[in-house]
Protein backbone atom coordinates (compact mmCIF):
# COMPACT_ATOMS: atom_id res chain seq x y z
CA UNK A 1 0.00 0.00 0.00
CA UNK A 2 1.39 3.86 -0.87
CA UNK A 3 -0.32 6.97 -1.35
CA UNK A 4 0.81 10.57 -2.51
CA UNK A 5 0.73 12.86 -0.55
CA UNK A 6 1.53 17.03 -0.71
CA UNK A 7 3.36 18.99 1.70
CA UNK A 8 5.41 22.09 1.15
CA UNK A 9 4.29 22.69 -2.18
CA UNK A 10 5.87 19.28 -2.95
CA UNK A 11 4.34 16.00 -3.32
CA UNK A 12 5.92 12.21 -2.11
CA UNK A 13 4.91 9.05 -2.62
CA UNK A 14 4.99 7.42 0.53
CA UNK A 15 4.43 4.04 2.28
CA UNK A 16 4.28 2.77 6.00
CA UNK A 17 7.97 2.28 7.45
CA UNK A 18 9.44 5.21 4.60
CA UNK A 19 11.84 8.31 5.56
CA UNK A 20 10.84 11.48 3.56
CA UNK A 21 12.72 14.67 4.17
CA UNK A 22 10.30 17.74 3.97
CA UNK A 23 10.29 21.16 3.89
CA UNK A 24 10.11 22.67 7.58
CA UNK A 25 7.44 21.90 9.48
CA UNK A 26 6.36 24.44 12.80
CA UNK A 27 6.38 20.84 14.94
CA UNK A 28 8.27 19.66 18.15
CA UNK A 29 10.65 16.60 17.89
CA UNK A 30 8.24 13.20 18.33
CA UNK A 31 5.14 15.05 17.19
CA UNK A 32 2.85 13.04 15.11
CA UNK A 33 1.65 14.73 11.84
CA UNK A 34 -0.84 14.36 9.40
CA UNK A 35 -0.36 15.22 5.61
CA UNK A 36 -3.03 15.68 2.77
CA UNK A 37 -3.43 12.89 0.72
CA UNK A 38 -3.97 12.98 -2.97
CA UNK A 39 -3.84 9.44 -4.01
CA UNK A 40 -3.94 5.58 -2.42
CA UNK A 41 -2.97 2.70 -3.81
CA UNK A 42 -2.91 -0.96 -1.68
CA UNK A 43 -2.30 -2.91 -4.61
CA UNK A 44 -5.76 -4.45 -5.81
CA UNK A 45 -7.55 -0.67 -5.72
CA UNK A 46 -7.13 2.68 -5.93
CA UNK A 47 -8.88 6.03 -4.98
CA UNK A 48 -8.20 9.03 -6.67
CA UNK A 49 -9.02 12.77 -4.88
CA UNK A 50 -10.28 15.83 -6.56
CA UNK A 51 -7.95 17.54 -5.12
CA UNK A 52 -7.47 15.49 -1.78
CA UNK A 53 -9.07 11.51 -0.55
CA UNK A 54 -12.02 12.13 1.91
CA UNK A 55 -11.12 9.25 4.39
CA UNK A 56 -7.87 8.58 3.70
CA UNK A 57 -5.26 9.31 5.99
CA UNK A 58 -1.56 9.38 6.45
CA UNK A 59 0.24 9.81 9.27
CA UNK A 60 4.37 10.37 10.43
CA UNK A 61 6.71 11.26 13.25
CA UNK A 62 8.86 14.14 13.16
CA UNK A 63 12.24 12.28 14.20
CA UNK A 64 14.63 15.19 13.14
CA UNK A 65 16.06 18.73 11.59
CA UNK A 66 18.54 17.81 8.96
CA UNK A 67 20.55 19.87 6.35
CA UNK A 68 20.29 19.00 2.76
CA UNK A 69 23.17 19.38 0.31
CA UNK A 70 25.19 22.89 0.20
CA UNK A 71 24.78 24.66 -3.26
CA UNK A 72 27.74 27.01 -3.51
CA UNK A 73 27.38 29.58 -6.14
CA UNK A 74 30.45 32.23 -7.69
CA UNK A 75 29.81 35.91 -9.02
CA UNK A 76 33.16 37.03 -10.79
CA UNK A 77 33.62 40.71 -12.60
CA UNK A 78 36.15 40.44 -14.92
CA UNK A 79 36.87 44.16 -15.23
CA UNK A 80 37.29 45.07 -11.78
CA UNK A 81 38.84 41.45 -10.55
CA UNK A 82 36.09 41.64 -8.09
CA UNK A 83 34.93 37.21 -6.93
CA UNK A 84 32.34 36.65 -4.55
CA UNK A 85 31.62 33.13 -3.48
CA UNK A 86 28.88 32.04 -1.29
CA UNK A 87 26.67 29.31 -0.37
CA UNK A 88 23.28 27.86 1.39
CA UNK A 89 22.11 24.72 2.80
CA UNK A 90 18.08 24.47 2.60
CA UNK A 91 16.78 22.78 6.26
CA UNK A 92 14.44 20.18 5.82
CA UNK A 93 12.36 17.85 8.60
CA UNK A 94 13.17 14.11 8.40
CA UNK A 95 9.58 12.66 9.01
CA UNK A 96 8.89 8.42 9.45
CA UNK A 97 5.60 7.69 7.68
CA UNK A 98 3.99 5.86 10.56
CA UNK A 99 0.72 5.15 8.87
CA UNK A 100 -1.08 5.05 5.19
CA UNK A 101 -4.59 3.62 5.50
CA UNK A 102 -8.48 5.20 3.73
CA UNK A 103 -11.61 3.88 2.66
CA UNK A 104 -10.83 2.30 -0.99
CA UNK A 105 -13.50 2.14 -3.70
CA UNK A 106 -12.57 0.54 -6.90
CA UNK A 107 -12.42 2.73 -10.15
Amino acid sequence: MYAIIQTGGKQYKVAPGDFIDVELLEANLGDQLQFDVLFVNDGTSLLIGAPLVEGAVVRGELLDWVGGPKVTSVKYKRSHHQYRKFGHRQKYCRVKITEVSGVLATV
